[in-house]
């Protein structure tokens, strides 16, 4: 039996429940640790379920940060200096990534009270996640203000780019799956994952 709501039911949710379903809507999602650093040295790190890709040439990533209403540490970091990365969560740190979620004051650094160790990477100004397989150096390029609820699209170039070899098949497609990454359902799901098969490129029949 189908379970039926309207816009204005979803509205008059309890705000921890219908937070929580929207947020399982859009099924499985990427998990990434975006690492910040501000002007005056400190770090920052935070969980982040909503980078997408946005182009491949040049190389663009894009992530959301949610409305400044309250302070948002990574959204500032990345204003101040224009540099951030992006690191693949995997089934060995995804404890540790949560609990970045954690509202910790600015002057306490997530790697630090989470156990997760900086890398800094060939003068790159935003720190790495030495944990992390798959790590991205991001060049900001944009950000776009999402008028219907306050969000922030950050849109940022990749410039470097650090995995293991072995997970790069001979097709261009890194192995996420060898590299141990996983993915994330709702605000507190995280999934190993299968493959089920590789499609070839569609064309019409």
């Amino acid at each position: 039996m189908l379970t039926y709501f309207t816009n204005q039911q979803i509205a008059d949710l309890e705000e921890r429940k219908r937070i929580a379903m929207i947020n399982s809507l859009s099924g499985f999602k990427s998990l990434n640790l975006i690492g910040t650093i501000n002007k005056e040295g400190q770090t920052n790190l935070a969980i982040f379920n909503s980078v997408m890709h946005i182009g491949a040439n040049p190389a663009l990533m894009g992530l959301i940060s949610r409305p400044d209403s309250v302070e948002r540490h990574t959204l500032e970091n990345i204003k101040q200096t224009g540099y951030y990365t992006i690191n693949h969560v995997n089934k060995d740190i995804f404890e540790k990534a949560h609990q970045t979620s954690a509202r910790y004051q600015r002057e306490r650094s997530e790697f630090d009270a989470v156990g997760l160790n900086i890398d800094y990477k060939n003068n790159f100004v935003a720190p790495f996640v030495q944990e992390s397989n798959i790590q991205m150096g991001l060049l900001l390029k944009e950000i776009v203000s999402i008028k219907s609820n306050g969000t922030q699209l950050i849109v940022g170039e990749i410039v470097d780019l650090y995995f293991p070899g072995e997970i790069w098949e001979e097709t261009g497609i890194i192995d996420i799956e060898r590299a141990g990454t996983i993915a994330g359902s709702s605000l507190d799901g995280y999934h190993t994952t299968q493959l089920i098969k590789r499609m070839k490129y569609a064309k019409t029949q």
